[in-house]
């Protein structure tokens, strides 16, 4: 019998898209459990962890609020039956910028540390809530009301992501930025937890992902190319490395 997983993701528009990936809600309504993947894309985010036992590698999540590391390797959910859980995706480096500080593992907020955002007052808000849909657009109102008119990261570290995605080498990130390299790498570890050497190499193997996923016969050889690896070898060590998978498993 096939497992039933309610999901319903929603991505934001207008100023809230250069803060947040997507906003989410899921449930499961059967007698088994779910296993996903959680591929890399050095973001990180929170979890409302409203019902049920919730799994993420090796960190069974408590009840509450759970703040997300970014994750430089692929991590598997498991989702118990009943499980119900909401939450919002942080672009690279806003999770930070908010939040203050970068966990090096699922952590549950404490009470204490929640004197800026109220999210236990978002959580038990979500607890009333009946589906998916009125879940998102409760954090979609916590959002607009905190988060819309802040600005979460310097303009430098911002033009260095975007250098980054525009294939820019990380090792030249102070030619067009008016810091030093050292300066830039140090930053990039304060705010992502990580080099811009491997910020490039996750953001590269999520990006061929998206693309195998879209095309299920397309020549592995080429496609390597395409994103910047030296070749298909080198595309399936660095898959293997940071998913965690080659990429005919996609």
């Amino acid at each position: 019998m096939k497992t039933a997983l309610n999901f319903r993701l929603s991505r934001p528009t207008g100023q809230l898209s250069a803060l947040i990936q997507g906003i989410w809600s899921a449930s499961v309504s059967d007698s088994n459990s779910i296993v996903k993947p959680l591929y890399s894309d050095a973001g990180s985010g929170i979890i409302f962890n409203l019902a049920g036992g919730v799994i993420i590698g090796n960190e069974t999540l408590p009840e509450g609020v759970i703040m997300l590391p970014v994750k430089k390797q692929a991590d598997k959910i498991i989702l118990s039956p009943g499980a119900q859980l909401a939450g919002i995706r942080f672009h690279p480096a806003i999770g930070y910028g908010v939040l203050g500080k970068n966990y090096d593992k699922p952590t549950l907020l404490s009470p204490k540390e929640d004197k800026s955002y109220q999210l236990y007052r978002v959580y038990n808000g979500l607890r009333m809530q009946k589906n998916n849909d009125s879940r998102i657009m409760a954090m979609y109102q916590w959002a607009n009301n905190n988060l819309s008119n802040i600005n979460v990261i310097p303009d430098f570290l911002k033009k260095a992501l975007e250098c980054i995605e525009q294939d820019q080498a990380p090792g030249q990130l102070s030619e067009h930025i008016e810091l030093s390299q050292r300066q830039i790498e140090r930053h990039f570890n304060v705010w992502l937890g990580m080099a811009p050497k491997h910020y490039q190499r996750i953001k590269r193997v999520s990006k061929t992902i998206c693309f195998l996923r879209q095309h299920k016969n397309v020549n592995l050889a080429g496609a390597a190319l395409q994103f910047g690896f030296s070749d298909q070898a080198h595309m399936t060590r660095e898959f293997r490395t940071i998913a965690c998978i080659t990429p005919r498993q996609i």
